[in-house]
């Protein structure tokens, strides 16, 4: 089992990498695998609803949201990253996010998933809020934690001593392991994910 671990913050190493860090050595501690996917600072194209992926299953933009299409098969889980900019999340983790669920949401519906922020105040609960609205949207569980996902502090030393912060990334990634793990069982004893219905689009035109 593993999860994917994606690092919307510019800074490959700062407060957002040091929160899902500690995330990672949790999961490996509960024997689950997982890769830290960083976005890097380069530029990272819009989705502009051009609608091709609809007939190519990928992204016209040919980046790491073609990538992580190609490989979402060998992950179990997903938990996103950001820092807050401006009481929300960064507009790479965004375009990344657009794009990916636009491009790939049957291959992401069924998988457990989670999203965590990093601020130095104010702000994370609608980033939170912002984040975990790709997820219900597309019938993937969610994993919860003790508290609302968060660390705060301008440093990644700070971050270490947002003990709270650091003990809700611990819990997260404990449930997270229980979670596929007892998904597993369930497979193995011929539990399979639950069938939806076709979904049903309505407009309002006044």
């Amino acid at each position: 089992m593993k999860v994917l671990l994606v690092n919307g913050s510019p800074n490959k190493n700062g407060c957002t990498y040091t929160a899902l860090s500690e995330i990672q050595n949790t999961l490996k501690d509960n024997d689950i695998d997982s890769e830290i996917l960083y976005l890097g600072k380069a530029p990272l194209n819009d989705c502009i609803g051009c609608g091709k992926c609809r007939e190519t299953g990928k992204c016209i933009f040919d980046d790491y949201v073609n990538e992580t299409i190609e490989r979402l098969d060998e992950f179990d889980g997903i938990i996103v990253g950001s820092p807050v900019y401006y009481a929300g999340p960064t507009g790479r983790i965004c375009s990344f996010l657009d794009r990916l669920f636009y491009a790939a949401s049957p291959k992401l519906q069924s998988k457990f998933a989670a999203s965590i922020v990093s601020c130095r105040r104010g702000g994370a609960s609608s980033s939170f809020d912002r984040l975990n609205k790709y997820f219900t949207i597309n019938n993937m569980p969610i994993v919860p934690s003790q508290y609302w996902n968060s660390v705060h502090g301008n440093t990644p030393d700070e971050v270490r001593k947002d003990i709270e912060g650091l003990q809700t990334m611990r819990t997260l990634a404990s449930n997270m392991a229980w979670l596929l793990k007892l998904k597993k069982i369930a497979e193995e004893n011929g539990i399979p994910n639950p069938k939806h219905e076709e979904q049903i689009y309505t407009n309002f035109i006044k």
